[in-house]
């Protein structure tokens, strides 16, 4: 795509921001508040008196419904923070109408609508970046640097889990009709680590959904993928469990763990336990802000340009293992779990 052009001080990156969901309200809009290059123009909700709150805490105008937000003309890049199955509608909207797209994770619910929306970016030389914060957290590139240098020796096995406990009733996770269920809201952040430490090309050789039948959404999940070199990557995710957050890598010598991957507050000073022969170290780090630093990465995308042929074909393979844990599970219907 193209860079915005350069300048001596270059504006900041104006935002309509669509919906406002808990995430939007807990992580992103005070990040955005923290980053200079950034300014919300426009909150736009179904609800005005919901849109005129946050408005009210973090600046911009309060619009009712999420069309006038898109077309307005003072606004650069749109931050769809709406329910998954409204993704793909209004991230097409917001492409067409010629803005950046900044996508609350996942980017949308298959990998037919993942592949229209990177194409039509492409096609428009626009940004399109789904919101995934944890990538950005500087613990995974230092545990990457801890393989690199042969802390664990050679990578055997990779196991990630991500669980939360059980929501109120209403909680939109518990819809099937705004794209809820366990895979897509917490199952897909152990197939984007296993991806970032076995690279993109991941193969599922198995994989187990239960379905709560009075709700009708899968609440559980596991997946058992693998690498073109054969290394197994085993994943849980859980919306019916404690909470649960990490990853590890298994090498011939050692042992990588992560304890708090996904979901790390601002001020959380992470630990990566190093155990080989017989011994554990703990390695603290710097607490990181992943919630600005993605933020801060989508405006550098803008600035300096971004390869949407690279970048999007990582989203597609992303979605092209979720559907295919989908497809192939084996499913299990259960009368509720609280």
């Amino acid at each position: 795509m193209s860079a915005m052009p350069a300048a001596a001080a270059a504006p900041p990156v104006r935002f309509a921001v669509l919906g406002c969901a808990d995430i939007a309200w807990r992580n992103i809009l005070p990040a955005m508040s923290t980053v200079d290059d950034v300014r919300v123009v426009a909150l736009a909700s179904r609800d005005g008196a919901k849109a005129a709150r946050f408005a009210g805490r973090f600046g911009g105008d309060p619009v009712e419904g999420y069309a006038r937000a898109v077309d307005r003309p003072d606004v650069d890049a749109v931050y769809v923070a709406l329910p998954t199955a409204l993704h793909h509608t209004w991230t097409r909207r917001a492409l067409d109408a010629g803005k950046h797209v900044l996508v609350e994770k996942p980017l949308t619910a298959s990998l037919t609508d993942t592949e229209d929306l990177v194409g039509l970016a492409r096609e428009r030389g626009l940004v399109l970046m789904d919101g995934f914060q944890f990538l950005h957290h500087a613990q995974h590139a230092a545990v990457r640097t801890m393989v690199d240098q042969g802390r664990i020796g050679q990578l055997r096995e990779f196991t990630a889990v991500f669980g939360i406990p059980p929501r109120a009733d209403d909680d939109i996770r518990y819809r099937p009709d705004l794209g809820g269920g366990a895979l897509l809201d917490v199952g897909v952040y152990p197939v984007r680590v296993a991806q970032l430490f076995l690279g993109p090309d991941l193969e599922v050789v198995g994989s187990l959904l239960r379905r709560d039948a009075r709700r009708g959404v899968d609440i559980s999940g596991a997946a058992l993928l693998a690498s073109p070199q054969g290394i197994p990557a085993h994943h849980s995710f859980s919306f019916a469990a404690s909470y649960r957050s990490g990853y590890a890598l298994w090498g011939s010598e050692g042992s990588l763990i992560v304890d708090r991957a996904f979901t790390p507050p601002a001020t959380f000073r992470p630990a990566i336990r190093l155990q080989s022969q017989g011994t554990t170290e703990e390695i603290f780090l710097d607490p990181d802000n992943q919630s600005a630093n993605l933020v801060r990465a989508f405006v550098r995308a803008l600035r300096q340009g971004i390869d949407m042929e690279s970048y999007g074909e990582s989203l597609i393979r992303h979605a092209a293992v979720v559907d295919q844990i989908r497809d192939q599970a084996r499913w299990t219907t259960i009368d509720g779990e609280s």
